[in-house]
């Protein structure tokens, strides 16, 4: 393969975007975005419940099918964090134990309603007054209950949730109260409406996007059921019509932390679609970038564009030089030396990629990024992902950093014996650690190193061939019969783990 040379001045100008696909979308990102066979099976509706990690790019399916969406015609709902808050649902409404109402139908039904008069109120902003088929009912309806009512998205939905709340709770007698909640239950305000929305949808279409349900999750009574009965309400919603589609997006620890939904899976999984990447899909999501990024510049790109995704990466990552970097030795170079410290996230690849370039252009180096420069941006990108690793499961673990700090400067591998006695010690608290008294001390050894595991922390050598393998690398793993861990290459430079020679021989450490 010949050797790709690129202008030095495309290093002061080299973009690998932005962490976050909100913001991405208005700098391009659809130009550049990888179509996996997720994307396409979300495109086409067979697929309406995405899951993933965070920084997986659930977010960036998300932006791309909405613009597409509407460049195509089709009238798009967005439904961001801002337009709810597990916090106020928590404090608004009474507690399911109070008069024994079982919140996630009363959720399902709240969303139902919410969507089905988010969905008619886009339709009817355009001029249904005028139309047959349905509209002109719509557009009633509309205007006498909605239309001087500017709710938002969320007191909409406790609006109706506070009414099942008042029937369920209130001092009315038994027969009228159970024929109050049926109407209630059954949508009948809007029930008699869905044929004209029917028709109205066979020519029209309709695009429901709920995205970043993780934002200031809490783990309560409410969030739980909020999220179970919307995926109740999205079964339900997308079998009105093929022309009405509504999709939500969930990291997959916040579904394994809903038992309505972990319980209830047979029933879902045909709509999950869960995101997973590999090594060659992000070498080309970097390649897709590094083109985009000097093309938008100016530059000529001939070269860039004939080359293969790798060539694209060494024209602007340089290989680690003799004696260094004995990931490069494997013959996977830079690259390999990144990738393996990450958790297969486009996100933490474009961080890392972002951060070794801003220490590049600080020193003055030219193209390709010297290697000492990735060496340089390592401890900065290892700390701040330990953290967010952390953070992401702060409901389910509370104080996990404590516990992920525990292996600082310890040798990164552990025979399953010595990882056991030291699970054992934590939760019994001879290893001090800080805020997880509420879930730590009732886990006994194997349950802590599955969790250790599952996070991200531990990768376990499941055969003899020498691979240790993390929870982004392979969905099942028998934990069980591992007798061979190791820390996660990722967090080596935050923890101040000395990686040895062994441990860096073997891929995905």
């Amino acid at each position: 393969m010949a050797k790709l040379n690129l202008s030095p001045k495309i290093l002061d100008v080299l973009d690998f975007g932005t962490p976050s696909a909100e913001r991405d979308i208005s700098r391009g990102l659809e130009k550049y975005f990888v179509e996996s066979p997720a994307y396409h099976r979300v495109r086409s509706g067979q697929k309406t419940i995405l899951m993933g990690n965070r920084g997986a790019g659930k977010s960036a399916i998300f932006q791309v099918l909405a613009k597409r969406e509407r460049s195509a015609g089709s009238h798009v709902i967005e439904l961001s964090p801002e337009d709810y808050s597990y916090e106020l649902l928590s404090s608004t409404m009474a507690s399911e134990n109070a008069g024994s109402w079982v919140k996630q139908g009363a959720y399902a039904a709240a969303w139902k309603y919410l969507i089905h008069v988010l969905v008619m109120k886009a339709l009817a902003r355009k001029g249904m007054r005028l139309t047959k088929g349905g509209g002109r009912e719509i557009h009633n309806y509309i205007r006498d209950n909605h239309g001087a009512q500017q709710l938002g998205p969320l007191s909409m939905l406790v609006s109706y949730l506070k009414r099942l709340e008042a029937v369920k709770l209130g001092p009315i007698e038994a027969g009228m109260r159970t024929r109050e909640l049926d109407r209630l239950y059954k949508l009948e305000e809007i029930q008699n409406l869905l044929p004209a929305l029917r028709k109205v949808l066979g020519n029209q279409r309709v695009v429901v996007l709920v995205d970043e349900l993780d934002r200031g999750w809490d783990s309560s009574e409410d969030a739980k059921a909020f999220v179970s009965g919307l995926f109740q309400a999205c079964v339900s919603i997308n079998a009105l019509h093929p022309n009405l589609r509504v999709y939500i997006s969930l990291r997959q620890e916040l579904y394994d932390d809903i038992p309505a939904l972990y319980e209830d899976a047979q029933k879902h999984r045909d709509l999950l679609e869960k995101i997973y990447w590999s090594e060659e899909s992000l070498l080309e999501l970097i390649a897709r970038r590094i083109r985009h990024s000097a093309h938008e510049k100016g530059f000529d790109v001939e070269a860039l564009e004939r080359a293969g995704d790798r060539a694209c990466w060494s024209a602007v990552f340089a290989p680690p030089p003799p004696g260094r970097g004995r990931d490069g030795a494997l013959g996977r170079g830079s690259f390999g030396y990144m990738v393996d410290r990450t958790l297969y996230r486009p996100r933490e690849l474009i961080q890392f990629c972002s951060e070794a370039l801003e220490q590049a252009r600080a020193r003055g180096a030219r193209l390709p990024v010297p290697y000492s420069a990735i060496e340089r941006s390592e401890y900065g990108y290892s700390a701040e992902r330990t953290k967010d690793i952390a953070a992401e499961y702060r409901s389910q673990y509370p104080g996990l950093l404590s516990v992920f700090e525990v292996f600082r400067s310890r040798p990164p591998a552990f025979d399953r014996g010595e990882l056991e006695l030291l699970c054992l010690e934590l939760a019994c608290g001879d290893v001090p650690t800080h805020g997880t008294e509420s879930w730590l001390a009732s886990c006994d050894p194997n349950e802590l190193i599955e969790i250790l595991w599952r996070s991200g922390l531990l990768t376990a050598r499941a055969s003899q061939d020498g691979r240790f393998l993390g929870s982004h690398q392979v969905q099942h793993i028998n934990l069980a019969a591992v007798r061979r861990f190791r820390v996660h290459s990722m967090f080596h430079a935050s923890l101040g783990i000395e990686a040895s020679e062994a441990g860096n021989t073997a891929r995905a450490g």
